[in-house]
């Protein structure tokens, strides 16, 4: 299944596992994400170079939405991707260039 096939991961999950959406919603979002020691911005920024670095590429359309509304720029994510290319892979990079440019449009 490509991240085209859902919008939500999570969501297509949940009918299988709602156990782990429910995790999510009841752990992760309120008490890690809501931790005021990172601000979101920082959080989503760790989040997306997680994501790229695991080839989790279903993950990353929401995780790059989340990253511009917690105030992200387009180009301080492509430099993101550009600096992961040598820590997690060209082809970790380019795989997540063409997410990016697919869920954000082109830079």
């Amino acid at each position: 299944m490509s991240h085209a096939d859902f919008s939500s991961p999570r969501e297509a999950a949940r009918p299988f596992t709602p156990q782990v959406a429910q995790f999510i919603e009841e752990t992760l979002f309120p008490q890690v994400w809501g931790d005021a020691t990172l601000s979101p911005r920082e959080r989503s920024l760790i989040t997306v170079a997680a994501l790229i670095a695991g080839g989790h590429a279903n993950e990353l359309p929401a995780h790059l939405r989340r990253a511009m509304q917690n105030g992200l720029s387009k180009a301080e994510l492509s430099a993101a991707i550009t600096h992961l290319g040598f820590y997690a892979g060209i082809p970790a990079a380019v795989s997540a260039s063409a997410v990016a440019n697919a869920t954000l449009g082109p830079l």
